[in-house]
């Protein structure tokens, strides 16, 4: 009954209704909208094939990934043992990362966040994630790179849609043990590890407080952006 009640909820929160509301709600007490930035994902590897070439590389054997979405990725992904985690659809586990954090003792090479894309969420998955992470493994955060205020804000009032992940990447970059970078791929991919910080971001605004402006005009300095060529020679 719970998992139903959770199911029916998590739609009606991405529902057309409450989207149009949303969007009233922007319209007239949100950001205003400065343009797009005009990022290129066109002709990049996807998050599928960007997840199975680690796996391979480094000869992986554990996958978490938290929010699966009826399985777009989960499902392709070859490993010798992997557990999703979704209160909708996908995976292998009905829960939310919450709820599966709290009782999990088991150890992974790599995890894959892409679950509720909000600031405050995704820095618990990745401090959980990091907390389960194997030595040597690697935790990938997907969203990091919204093109345009519309893709982030929030509450969401579109489809497609980033949130603003972005935010705990800039957060846990105060961080003298994770090494974070953020790859100009499919929507943004964050890699975290779990080594030496050697580039701790300094800035002087909360991050709460931070706007979708402040990272327009600041999303290299912010996220640590590297190209797809930089990326695998991290591997």
């Amino acid at each position: 009954m719970l998992n139903f009640v959770k199911k029916k909820y998590t739609r009606f929160l991405s529902s057309s209704k409450i989207l149009k509301i949303n969007f009233i709600f922007h319209k007239y007490f949100g950001e205003k909208d400065i343009g797009e930035i005009g990022f290129s994902f066109k002709d990049k590897p996807n998050r599928y094939q960007i997840i199975q070439e680690i796996i391979l590389k480094k000869q992986y054997k554990t996958y978490l990934e938290i929010g699966c979405f009826a399985g777009e990725v989960f499902n392709k992904i070859k490993i010798k043992k992997k557990i999703g985690v979704d209160p909708v659809s996908g995976g292998t586990i009905r829960k939310t990362s919450d709820e599966f954090f709290k009782t999990n003792d088991k150890k992974f090479d790599l995890v894959f966040i892409d679950g509720l894309h909000t600031y405050e969420q995704v820095k618990k998955d990745i401090i959980n994630s990091i907390d389960c992470l194997k030595e040597n493994g690697v935790v990938l955060v997907h969203d990091c790179m919204p093109d345009c205020m519309s893709k982030q804000a929030v509450p969401r009032y579109r489809m497609t849609w980033n949130g603003d992940v972005w935010k705990a990447i800039v957060d846990l970059r105060h961080n003298g043990d994770l090494n974070i970078y953020t790859c100009e791929i499919d929507q943004g991919i964050g890699i975290i590890k779990k080594e030496k910080n050697t580039s701790i971001l300094k800035i002087d605004k909360k991050i709460k407080d931070l706007k979708f402006k402040d990272y327009y005009e600041n999303y290299n300095q912010y996220l640590r952006v590297i190209n797809i060529n930089e990326f695998k020679k991290m591997f």
